[in-house]
């Protein structure tokens, strides 16, 4: 195991707790969430020998996600740290220099080390966070975007104040069609840009204008006179939300070249190592719920563009050359993230691997990253009794982990142990896929309560994963199951879109189906059934108890409740109100009624409780709140936890992740009948 290389006690510099390991082994705990480290964008080195990953954890002084960057041969020796704090690691052509983006005096910078004397150095002095880095061809140059500040005239013009008058603060003009995000709150204007810099330093040019996005990682033309980019200049722009068109930046007078042109999004180049072909991500728009990202090919200029992947019926979500010949490719099969190859004039993906680890730490979301050069590839590898490590894979051979992270922490803990299971949907007879967590020490001969936790998204998919929420509540003497009902993805598009305004709807029946079959194995006290789940699982959750009484006690988290105001309220409403529905609440009203869970709320007699982020934009807290009105008005046992300055994404603070789990387990405690539970 190796972990932080000075020993320490108590909190190590890194901000890390170090845990304490006796020789008995113990369940896991919550404070335990602060030791776990992980593996993330792992990038090897242009000769394939080294490989620079970010070395992930929780800082239990910050309460905050902190990465690292540390360094390995490909053979797993030498292993060192590389930089205190960084992410987005890039390798200059040579092979000789890292660049990487980290906090200085509070704000991000691009910085530079170089390999042969250890020499770090900060190239920028930006005010805005840097993104996307990339090495020109040459090494002499590196692109990256940046947001830049719209320089929008006010609406009115306000008098001068009296010297030392105390005035409120200025007014906020809104008039963009997205005003606000997710964990971002209320944004000034602004539109992201692509930048240029020497890599010894120097001044930062802009190299786009406009009052547009350019999105995404820029990529070098083999010359290094111009940048491919993706982005939306269409004038209408705001309303075609995942639209966006390939593009030709020149670098010497910032002329943009259109390369493709259709309905749908066109994003992620990559040329390959000849630089005679482009390849990139993108599909024909249909205006489904769910679309599945293809792997399309053309000349260096997208000309005679052509799919790859067209009969291939899984999302690729990432792609890296092979040379000139082929393309790997990252796509999640059965809850699993995969790598596979695909010859560049077409054929067959092959499949190489399907242990790509999902780094979203909380819950069993699948996921990961990987990079390659040449047939070598580096990428995070997960197990349900680890977070993510670093593997590597040469040629035909098997992948060979190069870390383990948490050994000296996990192997001293006893986990709840994780086994999948298929069950047939009582809807069509469908074939669920689903896992059952039984808690440390289950001994089959005794009774336990049941969770059911239900995954958001609902277009997401989770996977035989390591999931330090999931292992607090079996910890916690629960058998939990989770399960990827109709409308998960990586079973392909048929399945995905099987949800197509009708979502909540048969997803209930494969839930319950889940259900039965694990009260079926046996071990289970059916007097104390839960049932939660966060964001389409809170949404589901809200469904189900509006739809049965069988669960003892619920939690419903950053759910929608009532469809028409969460598409008027929600930062994306864009692409609800175009994709989720057909029409707008005031044209389509019965669909948002009878797909609302506020709409069954009549029926509810299970005591459920909201949990919502007082900063989430993504689901307002006023949909909790509707459902939670609603039920006191009814007089039904409700609560409603509210988490301050959280995001949709409650578990970005670990203290945030912590606190969700354990008022979920204290609201089922509560309502917990002590008639068969285990002893």
């Amino acid at each position: 195991m190796q972990r932080i290389i000075a020993a320490c006690l108590g909190v190590c510099a890194t901000g890390l707790l170090a845990v304490p390991v006796t020789s008995q082994a113990r369940p896991f705990e919550p404070m335990d969430v602060f030791a776990l480290q992980w593996v993330d964008n792992p990038q090897i080195s242009p000769d394939g020998n080294r490989i620079v990953y970010q070395r992930m954890g929780f800082s239990v002084m910050q309460d905050r996600k902190q990465s690292s960057l540390w360094m390995t041969d490909a053979d797993g020796r030498n292993h060192r740290p590389l930089a205190d704090s960084g992410f987005n690691p890039v390798w200059s052509p040579d092979g000789r220099r890292i660049a990487y983006v980290a906090a200085s005096e509070g704000s991000a910078q691009i910085q530079m080390h170089w390999l042969d004397g250890g020499q770090d150095a900060q190239l920028t002095g930006l005010t805005e966070a840097p993104e996307n880095l990339v090495w020109s061809p040459d090494g002499r140059w590196l692109a990256f975007t940046m947001r830049v500040d719209a320089e929008d005239a006010p609406l009115a013009s306000m008098p001068k104040a009296p010297e030392g008058a105390k005035w409120a603060a200025p007014v906020k003009v809104i008039n963009r069609v997205i005003y606000r995000m997710d964990g971002g709150g209320y944004v000034d204007p602004g539109y992201t840009h692509v930048f240029v810099i020497s890599s010894d330093g120097g001044p930062a040019r802009q190299v786009t204008q406009g009052k547009h996005n350019f999105d995404g990682q820029p990529i070098w033309a083999r010359d290094g006179k111009s940048l491919i980019v993706s982005a939306n200049l269409s004038d209408d722009w705001e309303y075609q939300p995942i639209d966006s068109e390939l593009y030709r930046v020149n670098l010497a007078d910032g002329s943009v070249t259109r390369l493709t042109e259709r309905a749908g999004p066109d994003r992620a180049p990559a040329l390959s190592s000849d630089g005679k072909q482009l390849a990139w991500l993108g599909f024909d728009d249909k205006r489904h719920p769910y679309q599945a990202m293809q792997l399309n090919i053309g000349n260096a200029d997208a000309s005679n563009a052509r799919s790859l992947t067209s009969s291939f019926d899984f999302s690729i979500d990432a792609i890296s050359w092979d040379g000139s010949r082929g393309l790997w490719l990252q796509f999640d099969d059965h809850g699993r993230g995969c790598l596979g190859w695909i010859a560049a004039s077409g054929g067959a993906v092959k499949r190489v691997t399907c242990e790509l680890g999902g780094t979203e730490i909380g819950r069993p979301y699948s996921g990961g990253s990987f990079s390659s050069v040449a047939d070598r590839l580096a990428f995070t590898s997960g197990t349900t009794s680890s977070p993510p490590n670093l593997a590597v894979l040469a040629g035909n051979g098997k992948p060979r982990m190069l870390t383990d992270l948490d050994a000296n922490l996990l192997d001293h803990i006893t986990l709840g142990k994780v086994e999948e299971i298929t069950v047939k949907s009582s809807a069509d007879g469908r074939d669920i896929q689903a896992w059952v967590v039984t808690p440390p020490g289950f001994d089959p001969a005794k009774k336990y309560p049941l969770l059911l936790e239900i995954h958001g998204g609902p277009f997401a998919a989770y996977g035989p994963w390591f999931a330090p929420e999931i292992q607090l509540y079996a910890a916690a003497g629960y058998v939990v199951v989770y399960a990827n009902p109709r409308g998960s993805t990586s079973y392909g598009t048929e399945f995905a879109n099987l949800i197509e305004n009708a979502y909540p709807g048969q997803d209930y029946d494969d839930l319950m189906s889940v259900v039965d079959a694990t009260i079926a194995r046996g071990s289970i006290d059916t007097d104390n059934l839960f049932v939660t789940g966060g964001s389409g699982g809170g949404a589901l959750t809200a469904w189900i108890v509006g739809h049965t009484d069988r669960f003892r006690a619920a939690v419903s988290a950053k759910p929608v409740i009532n469809w028409s105001s969460f598409v008027l309220t929600s930062d994306f409403y864009p692409f609800f109100t175009r994709y989720w529905f057909t029409g707008f609440p005031w044209e389509n009203a019965e669909n948002y009624v009878k797909r609302s869970p506020i709409t069954y709320v009549g029926n509810v007699k299970t005591p459920t409780m909201m949990l919502v982020g007082d900063d989430d934009h993504r689901t307002p807290a006023s949909e909790a709140e509707q459902f939670y009105q609603a039920l006191k008005l009814r007089k039904v046992d409700t609560a409603m936890v509210r988490i301050p300055g959280a995001s949709h994404a409650i578990n970005a603070r670990p203290s945030n992740m912590i606190a969700q789990v354990l008022n979920t387990i204290a609201w089922f405690e509560k309502h917990r009948s002590p008639a068969k539970s285990a002893k």
